[in-house]
């Protein structure tokens, strides 16, 4: 076993920021390389928006009943983006006091870096150094937060796939910026197209990993993802193909005041897993889930990319 998770470097956070969105739908900018994404043209415009602000709505209440401290923005109304709901892709912070915010692929999504998020945040906790990585952009490289990066925090480790959204080169300049070790490899989805985004594959939680194994094609890559696992001593729950398209990769652990744990999820993806997967999960932590439908289907993300963790150190 690798570095104990200490309160200096905690895996979990109990503060998570969220962005109640004024818009919401489609975008066609990110479909090209997100097969999550489907446009079933089953709902008009206001229909999606006014049903994604209800999911929206129900899954902070499931997160609050928990106890778990949600943090909620109201987006300005006429805002351009359709994708605000999914914070997690522009910034990311750490219990140092840094704040990063990251170069997006779709031009419409660079409009959610709001700076009166960043300001809301600074009223509550420290950030001792904000770091934009915005630059990027003009030579179209791209990373996008903690769906682009996976974090084993306590062990410094991020774990990356390889895509159009996740590039080599500036995944390095975060490594440099945190001390991390990158872990990178190229899991493809069943049309055998990179993954956009790694937190739709893999979770890490304090003692487990949820992954699809099946996604990722090269043995090299998977006996080294195992290894990795090995030596932080995370127990594996692997998932099918079926159950990734299922978002039931796409999870976060949390934990609220009291310190208990808690795997956040999707409906959706709940009722993809096994009796013996949730057995599994349960093992290490509680489960919840609230029904994220319309947001699933026409955003091509899911509870993970709506929530921002924060774990900047607080204000007394």
């Amino acid at each position: 076993m690798l570095a104990p998770n200490s309160g200096e470097n905690s895996q979990l956070t109990s503060n998570i920021l969220m962005i109640r969105p004024s818009n919401f739908g489609f975008n066609i900018e990110t479909a090209d390389n997100n097969s999550f994404q489907i446009n079933d043209n089953s709902l008009s415009k206001d229909e999606i928006i006014k049903k994604a602000i209800e999911e929206f709505d129900a899954f902070v209440k499931v997160l609050r009943s928990a106890g778990i401290h949600v943090h909620v923005h109201q987006e300005k109304e006429g805002a351009e983006s359709t994708d605000s709901v999914f914070p997690n892709n522009w910034f990311s912070s750490h219990q140092d006091g840094l704040l990063i915010t990251y170069p997006m692929f779709s031009p419409k999504r660079r409009t959610e870096r709001y700076p009166a998020v960043i300001s809301e945040l600074e009223e509550s906790f420290h950030i001792k150094k904000h770091v934009p990585l915005e630059k990027w952009e003009e030579n179209d490289r791209f990373l996008e937060g903690t769906g682009s990066m996976i974090f084993d925090r306590p062990n410094k480790i991020v774990y990356a796939c390889r895509s159009v959204r996740t590039d080599e080169e500036v995944l390095d300049e975060f490594c440099r910026l945190n001390g991390y070790t990158k872990v990178l490899f190229d899991p493809v989805d069943r049309a055998g197209d990179p993954i956009y985004h790694t937190n739709v594959m893999m979770a890490v939680g304090n003692t487990f990993v949820v992954i699809c194994m099946d996604s990722i094609k090269s043995e090299e890559q998977r006996n080294n993802l195992i290894s990795h696992f090995g030596k932080t001593d995370k127990e594996v729950i692997d998932i099918s193909l079926d159950q990734m398209e299922e978002f039931a990769g796409n999870m976060l652990q949390v934990k609220n005041s009291r310190n208990e744990h808690f795997l956040v999820m999707s409906s959706r993806a709940f009722k993809s897993l096994s009796p013996d997967q949730i057995a599994q999960i349960e093992r290490h932590t509680q489960i919840l889930h609230s029904d994220l439908k319309v947001i699933e289907t026409y955003g091509g993300g899911s509870a993970r990319c709506m929530m921002a963790e924060v774990f900047l150190p607080p204000k007394n």
